[in-house]
């Protein structure tokens, strides 16, 4: 009798791993799901010229005519910033910066490293070793209306990982285990900043965040026995995480900027505010009885 149930059990147990090698040789050839903002694909493609927008993600708000001009400025001694290179990923700027021109919403100036060369250009011209009619003369250069400050916020890989649902059937009971543990989620969550550069207010603050799902099955089986080149399947690039939430991020910030109404303070912005001290200067402390 008991020879009988450890037969029956081992069929069963031959049964359930050949369905799941089965779902793991379909899910071979897939590195994830794509990262979604929201719960819908998307990812940042294409490529923007003036106001054009070439292969621009259907998810990207949209402007009918810009709001100002913007400088993307990045905090590179920000701990975020440190993590990147964790991911083998760079500067975020390039990734923004395309963004933004594609949505039209504002016009993008530089304030980054090329700014040398234009500055070089510059000090070239007043040399007088430039060609007549270059045109690098002085007030040509565009203000930036509002600069934008990104932040990332880091999540560790996996940590939505499905693991050991299976319970154990027999020796097989951990392959399936493994199998079933190499389906996990990552997460990514991005902060965007807007200032006002003429007077340091800030405008506008979004938050945003995007999620994906690495298929590991066939890596989980075979990975080992293989030296690692099957555990590909893990490896998701953090960097389109990263995209769709500052996709995620800015969309949200168009979207409140679309409906901006400045705040007021009565007395006016930045001279004292309505909150008075004894003794001090502004209109609200010298209403205060001494």
């Amino acid at each position: 009798m008991k020879s009988k149930q450890l037969r029956a059990a081992d069929s069963f147990s031959s049964w359930w791993v050949g369905v799941v090698l089965v779902a793991a040789l379909g899910l071979a050839g897939c590195e994830g799901t794509m990262p979604a903002l929201g719960g819908a694909k998307s990812s940042a493609t294409g490529a923007a010229g003036g106001a054009t927008a070439e292969g621009a993600s259907s998810q990207l708000e949209r402007c009918s005519e810009s709001l100002g001009t913007l400088a993307v400025v990045e905090d590179q001694f920000a701990p975020w910033y440190a993590h990147l290179s964790e991911y083998k990923l760079g500067s975020t700027v390039p990734v923004l910066r395309m963004l933004i021109q594609q949505s039209n919403c504002f016009v993008v100036v530089e304030r980054g490293r090329a700014m040398n060369n234009l500055m070089q250009e510059r000090a070239l011209e007043s040399t007088g070793e430039m060609r007549q009619g270059s045109n690098f003369g002085k007030g040509q250069m565009v203000a930036a209306d509002y600069s934008m400050s990104p932040s990332i916020n880091f999540s560790k890989k996996g940590t939505g990982g499905v693991g050991g649902a299976l319970g154990s059937f027999g020796k097989w009971g951990s392959v399936a285990s493994t199998v079933v543990g190499g389906l996990k989620a990552n997460e990514a969550s991005t902060t965007l900043l807007m200032i006002d550069n003429r007077s340091g207010v800030q405008l506008a603050a979004a938050e945003g965040s995007a999620k994906n799902f690495d298929f590991n099955l066939f890596g989980g089986i075979f990975g080992s026995r293989l030296g690692g080149s099957a555990g590909g399947y893990t490896n998701t690039p953090e960097g389109k995480i990263i995209t769709a939430a500052f996709m995620d991020s800015y969309n949200q910030l168009v979207r409140a900027v679309r409906n901006y109404q400045e705040q007021t303070v009565k007395g006016g912005l930045g001279t004292g505010g309505r909150l008075g001290v004894q003794g001090g200067s502004t209109p609200a402390s010298k209403k205060r009885s001494p």
